[in-house]
This record gives structure tokens, sequence and C-alpha cells, in this order.
């Protein structure tokens, strides 16, 4: 058990609720959300006790905000790129070939510690944790909280569709279009993408495209849907390219997530942050 923040209660003229007074007095849970979560898990104390959320609190009341995380996980030693960092989050360059998470052990989670330094705050996370998934075989930029209050935040953010994520695509077909907005239900839910063509080619007398993709929604392969159903899947995609092949030399998804734009819950400063094409898409790109 490590202790967070602590707070002994001062000042109060009534009985007041917990939720109602640890929001504004402590600096490590700014949100309901988090409050009650950390309830739940019986990381508030009250004299040393688990609070509830019908707790109501007292002058002279001492309140801790502890963490109860478990030891960390068997680290996967898998190199990875590192493109942002600071104490409260990073953002990673995720390689094609490895799931964000899950039950297994050669996961993208539990390769973290290994290349992040873990932060030395007070409510630092024993270790990183993705605040979203990329597909097993999507590679590109995934944003990872070192913190409790950044996973807390960021993850919120995503929920109010706040942070902004754009991908990169090499589908089948040429397009007569540079925009296009399709907005097709995915399991009856809403979902929106905006596709912007940056380039369309012939290669050995198949048609290509390469595409910047914007999903609106956050839907479960949201991208890789909507080009099958506009009759443009993914290169490489054995899911969802049905009955589109080529003899062409190619390796893998060929979809990456190359840009994140966010607002740094703690510096207060808009983040854009970008990835070069990756070699793979150039060197089919440069096939005669």
């Amino acid at each position: 058990m490590n202790l967070i923040e602590e707070h002994q209660v001062k000042c109060l003229k009534l009985p007041t609720r917990l939720q109602d007074y640890a929001l504004t007095n402590f600096n490590y849970i700014s949100t309901k959300s988090a409050l009650k979560k950390a309830i739940k898990r019986k990381q508030i104390l009250i004299n040393h006790q688990p609070a509830s959320t019908a707790t109501w609190l007292e002058n002279g009341m001492l309140i801790s905000y502890i963490s109860t995380e478990n030891a960390s996980p068997k680290v996967f030693r898998l190199k990875i790129e590192v493109v942002y960092e600071d104490h409260f989050l990073a953002v990673i360059n995720k390689p094609a070939g490895f799931p964000t998470n899950g039950n297994y052990f050669k996961t993208i989670e539990r390769a973290l510690p290994f290349n992040l330094k873990k932060s030395d705050l007070p409510d630092a996370l024993n270790f990183p944790v993705p605040v979203h998934r990329l597909d097993n075989q999507t590679q590109g930029l995934l944003l990872v909280a070192k913190t409790i209050q950044a996973k807390s935040l960021l993850s919120k953010a995503f929920q109010n569709q706040e942070i902004k994520k754009c991908y990169r695509a090499i589908c089948f077909g040429g397009f007569s279009e540079k925009t296009i907005e399709i907005n097709e239900p995915i399991d009856t839910h809403q979902a929106k993408t905006i596709i912007s063509v940056e380039d369309s080619r012939v290669i050995q007398s198949q048609y290509f495209s390469l595409l910047h993709l914007t999903p609106i929604t956050g839907r479960t392969h949201q991208l890789r849907k909507h080009l099958q159903f506009i009759q443009h899947p993914i290169l490489g995609d054995q899911l969802y390219q049905g009955d589109f092949c080529t003899k062409l030399a190619h390796q893998g998804l060929y979809l990456q997530s190359f840009q994140l734009e966010f607002f740094h819950p703690f510096c207060k400063q808009l983040r854009k942050i970008n990835i070069d094409l990756p070699k793979k898409f150039t060197k089919f790109i440069e096939l005669n």
C-alpha cells in the first residue's frame, strides 16, 4: 500500500458528503467517476478505514488516498520506439504483430515497463497503461498513461472524443473523389469516418490508393469495416478483404496510426504528434 495523498478535514460548518468534499480538496482525484472507482476499490480511507459513497465528513477526520495496485506483471522485453514521454504520459510507436493488451505474455502493455521510465509523481502507476487500443496487426501511435490521474483524464478525453487520431492505409482500387465521408452503423451503433485520398496509382496493372483516415467515432474495426463497405478493403486485411487479392509482394496489414492530437491535461498545451510513412508502405508504393 502506497500513500498518494492525505488531507485532514478542517473548517466545515456542517457535515459534508465525501463525494462533494474530495473533488475540490484533492489534487490527484479530478472527476466524480475517478472518485467513485477509488471508493469502490477501497483506495479512499477515513481515519484509516475504507470509506463508502454514503460517508459524511466532519472536522478532524483524516482522508487518505492510497494505491492498492498489485505488483507489476512479468515484463516482455520488446524494444519499442518512444516518440514522446514525460512524467504523466507517453506516446509509443506500436509495432504490428502484437496485441495492445489481454491475457497473453507478449503484449505491448507488458513491454511498456521495459521501454518507459516510471513516473516519480505521488500517484505513479506501478506500470504504464495504454488508454486506447490498436488492433494486433495495426502499427503506429499509442497513448499511454503513467499516473492514476493521467489515466482517468485521458480515458475521459477519449470518451468525449477530444483526442483526434489519424491513420494511413493502402487500399484496393482508385477514387474519383478526394474526400469521402462514410456514415455507416457498426453493430447498430453510429459510426463515421472521413477519408482523404492522398494518392491513387496503378502498380503492375492493378489500382491502389494511399488514404488518410480520420475516425470520428471509435467502433471496433471501424476503419477496416468502412473500407470494406465501400468496396476498397485495406491491403493485407485477411478478415475484411473478401475476394480482393493481389500477386504483388506485401506484408501484413497496411494500416498505420500516424497522428495523435490531444490537449495535455497537465501542461495545458495542445500536442500534435506525427510519425513517418512506414518502410513497408513506401516499398509497396515504389513497386514497378
